[in-house]
């Protein structure tokens, strides 16, 4: 967990200082390479860091736009509503990979990203996030946030292929046989 929250750091100290903003809908790449630290005991790359790498890619979003500002500083924070990996090819050790962060659209309450690993142009796997910004335990309107920070474009519902991923997840919370 130490070198999670110092990779955080890493990262808001590069956004202040390095790398230059952009905007809420831009798509993000980042280049990786899987160390031995990221490896489960069969050489390849552990299902858990795969939404390791996803919260490095939000971080990295949030930091370099206008978000971390019109949020954080006035109480709201973050929340991951659900994720979704889905695997396609196993990432080895010391091999390079790519992930880029795409936003699939929002509505009233909820942002949907996709992120998705690619190594040699082949993707290998591809991640869903729902989130959204909390305060006062109630959730923000995402198009209010959206608007503060500065975004011009049109509203960008998310397609029915995503809305339905997320779609049984508060089924699946309130059966009681769990």
């Amino acid at each position: 967990m130490f070198y999670y929250w110092l990779h955080v750091i890493y990262i808001y100290i590069s956004s202040k200082l390095f790398l230059s903003k952009v905007d809420v809908d831009s798509e993000i790449t980042r280049h990786r390479r899987v160390s031995i630290l990221d490896c489960e005991g069969f050489r390849y790359m552990s299902n858990s860091r795969y939404c390791y790498y996803m919260d490095f890619i939000r971080y990295e979003l949030l930091f370099r736009t206008k978000l971390y500002t019109n949020t954080f500083s006035k109480g709201m924070f973050g929340v991951l509503g659900s994720q979704k990996v889905i695997y396609k090819k196993p990432l080895k050790r010391w091999s390079k990979f790519s992930i880029t962060l795409y936003l699939e659209g929002w509505d009233d309450k909820w942002a949907y990203h996709r992120q998705v690993f690619r190594q040699n142009n082949k993707v290998c796997a591809i991640g869903y996030t729902k989130l959204a910004f909390v305060k006062n335990r109630e959730l923000q309107s995402m198009k209010t946030i959206l608007n503060t920070c500065g975004y011009k474009g049109s509203v960008k519902p998310p397609s029915s292929m995503v809305l339905d991923l997320f779609k049984n997840d508060q089924t699946l919370l309130s059966n009681e046989d769990i």
